[in-house]
């Protein structure tokens, strides 16, 4: 017998479909509830949905009735569902307002829209248990994910992420439409807001030099360029061997900014690639006699 709050989450992830927005199930953990069929393989998998079953993620996404029953029937402990931002049509975009942690995002979108002279138009926007909030904006085009670039407390949902949907239960409690803002349309986000979002350029390639360069500079330039190259489901782990390899030769410390930009430039937040070069440097640090 279906549970209440995955009947819920069923039928708020239909009328979210019904607006064109792709969805999957979630978990009371607020992740993709369907289990990845890779998950016994001995290699990570980089697969995105090419075999043909279920439980890829965000990439499983979908706004047909009927594949979005079949998703949820093969995870009746589903109570929640995602919304995959940056898809088109509609390029969702949510910008998550913590206040948690001795953040206050509202306050902080407040002051950075005033410094950077741009309003926030009134959209749909989604209440959370921690008492922050997700304001849903449409874009022209995709923006990335990231945590705490834009200030403290400000995270952007974008493309390869989601949004937990409305109606959805998790183990923090409940989320919910704002009141009156459940028929709003979406509000396009502010230009001014996409630029801030985007990352930083990546790392300019120096021109050849007329002599050769040192060896530690076509070193330094490949663990670069070997951080650009990364694929999504690779890019943390890729990103931890070059700044490892970056400390073995002894300058990670010099190499460490420009692995993070790289990083950034992949879709990793900042946050996150400079806490994984840190790390690395700590692991080199601990081995050294």
């Amino acid at each position: 017998m279906p549970r209440p709050d995955h009947t819920r989450a069923l039928h708020a992830a239909l009328i979210a479909a019904e607006r064109g927005l792709p969805v999957i199930p979630l978990s009371r953990s607020k992740l993709p509830a369907v289990r990845s069929p890779h998950r016994d393989e001995a290699r990570a998998s980089a697969c995105r949905g090419e075999c043909g079953r279920p439980g890829h993620g965000v990439h499983d996404a979908t706004t047909d009735p009927a594949a979005i029953r079949a998703l949820f029937a093969v995870a009746p402990w589903a109570t929640g569902y995602g919304i995959a931002c940056g898809l088109a049509p509609v390029h969702l975009v949510g910008v998550d307002l913590d206040v948690k942690h001795g953040a206050n995002g509202i306050t902080a979108l407040r002051a950075l829209a005033e410094s950077r002279g741009f309003a926030v138009p009134q959209t749909v926007t989604v209440l959370t248990p921690s008492g922050g909030r997700h304001l849903w904006f449409s874009a022209p085009r995709p923006v990335p994910n990231s945590v705490g670039r834009l200030a403290p407390g400000i995270d952007i949902r974008g493309a390869g992420g989601y949004v937990v949907g409305p109606g959805s239960r998790t183990v923090a409690g409940h989320y919910l439409v704002a009141p009156g803002t459940a028929g709003h349309p979406l509000a396009e986000a502010p230009p001014a807001l996409l630029r801030l979002a985007d990352p930083p350029p990546p790392p300019p390639r120096a021109p050849e030099p007329d002599h050769p360069r040192h060896p530690a500079e076509k070193r330094a330039a490949a663990l670069v360029r070997f951080v650009l190259d990364s694929r999504e489901g690779e890019r943390n782990g890729r990103l931890f061997w070059a700044a490892c390899r970056a400390y073995d030769a002894g300058f990670g410390e010099a190499l460490a900014p420009a692995l993070v930009t790289a990083a950034v430039h992949t879709g990793l937040s900042e946050q996150e690639a400079a806490a994984t070069v840190a790390s690395a440097g700590r692991l080199r640090a601990s081995a050294e006699p």
